[in-house]
């Protein structure tokens, strides 16, 4: 008996181990980012446009009158809970090309902190930074990601190396600070936020969203549920147009295929606009529009996601809004929302992690959604702000 109750503590050690440790990076995993990362990288950054030239004046410096504080204090709490060598490799400079740096796919070798090396009290000084910046619903949103990916880990034979909601790396930029410029990056499979504060301005792009599933039917989390509004919001909009202005949304109707443009390494990626123009919409149809761009911009905090819906309202009539797939409820399907200062895609994928649960393992299907926001004309990453920063203030 006294036998089996050791092995029965030295397998439970074992395995407690094999989840809390940092895993070291495949080499074929290195060298696949490293490739990425080259490929990516090769272009100095210009941000997404329509036909290669920034469309300039978009982002003025200026005061918002929204605190930036809950966020600064909240990332000074977590780099003083880290220890010395955690920080060395948590922190970079503001400007540093790691903001670049980031990606879906989990294989993905990451910089900074992993909350699988936090201790306890490390973790919650991490969410504190996160809580200081998102709104509520934008902290249980990033939270449900991280626990899907436990579930995916679950759902291949409890694969906790490869996936798991510990597999998320943070990096600082700059010192927090209430008038330098400094943000954050959060950045793990189906999850990457970046986050660039100057003064009282935010901009929280590119992001991230996304996991598979999307529906946590069994398991740990059981119960966890993302993006069905944004799912919903998106169906809603398309099928709120008459026929004649479905003719111009729809750009395809069938979708046997992913169509996420702008994800990761796509800082320059140049996307004419397409689909129906806002000024070709009712005020009914508007406010749809407008509902689901705010399921987006709604994850940074209330006062910040109010700025950035007036600059997203200011450019209306020069909204686009596409559509590929069908308009049913259970239909697969893309949709792009594109304006002067801000990119949304939604994408139902093709099965990766589920591949071998799925029935249909080559069609795109509603257990795994990809979702990306940015800022396009050289905003991304506060690139236009720090721009203009450095232009005042040179450093």
């Amino acid at each position: 008996m006294q036998r089996r109750i050791w092995a029965l503590l030295f397998s439970t050690t074992l395995l407690f181990l094999a989840y809390s440790q940092v895993p070291a990076p495949n080499e074929q995993f290195r060298q696949r980012s490293l490739a990425a990362e080259k490929t990516g990288l090769a272009e100095p950054f210009r941000g997404v446009t329509t036909n290669g030239t920034v469309q300039p004046g978009l982002f003025p410096l200026r005061s918002t009158g929204v605190s930036t504080e809950p966020a600064r204090k909240g990332a000074a709490a977590f780099l003083a809970a880290l220890t010395p060598a955690q920080r060395a490799k948590t922190l970079f400079p503001v400007d540093d090309l790691e903001w670049r740096k980031w990606m879906n796919q989990d294989f993905y070798v990451r910089q900074g902190v992993s909350f699988m090396e936090m201790t306890p009290a490390q973790r919650d000084a991490a969410y504190g930074m996160l809580r200081g910046s998102l709104s509520a619903k934008g902290l249980k949103l990033s939270q449900d990601i991280m626990k899907l990916n436990e579930t995916l880990g679950e759902l291949n034979n409890n694969n906790f190396v490869r996936y798991g909601e510990g597999q998320y790396w943070l990096t600082v930029m700059g010192e927090p600070s209430k008038d330098k410029p400094w943000g954050w990056q959060l950045d793990g499979h189906h999850l990457i936020i970046n986050y660039l504060v100057l003064g009282d301005q935010v901009v929280m792009t590119p992001t991230f969203l996304g996991s598979e599933p999307v529906i946590a039917t069994s398991g740990k989390y059981k119960g966890t549920t993302i993006l069905q509004d944004e799912q919903a919001r998106g169906l809603r909009v398309i099928n709120s147009l008459t026929a004649e202005q479905k003719q111009k949304a729809i750009l395809e109707s069938t979708k046997t295929k992913n169509y996420n443009l702008s994800e990761a390494f796509k800082d320059n990626l140049v996307l004419d606009y397409a689909g129906i123009k806002g000024s070709a919409l009712t005020a009914a149809q508007m406010k749809e529009l407008l509902g689901l761009v705010e399921a987006y911009v709604s994850n940074t905090d209330a006062g910040h996601a109010k700025v950035k819906m007036d600059e997203v309202k200011k450019h209306l009539d020069n909204t686009y809004f596409a559509w590929i797939g069908g308009t049913e409820e259970k239909s697969v399907y893309y949709y792009r929302v594109h304006s002067p200062v801000v990119l949304i895609e939604f994408d139902h994928q093709v099965p990766v992690g589920l591949r071998h649960l799925s029935k249909a393992p080559t069609l795109p299907d509603h257990e795994h959604i990809h979702s990306v926001i940015r800022t396009p004309n050289g905003n991304d990453y506060g690139k236009d702000l720090l721009r203009q920063h450095y232009a005042k203030h040179p450093h």
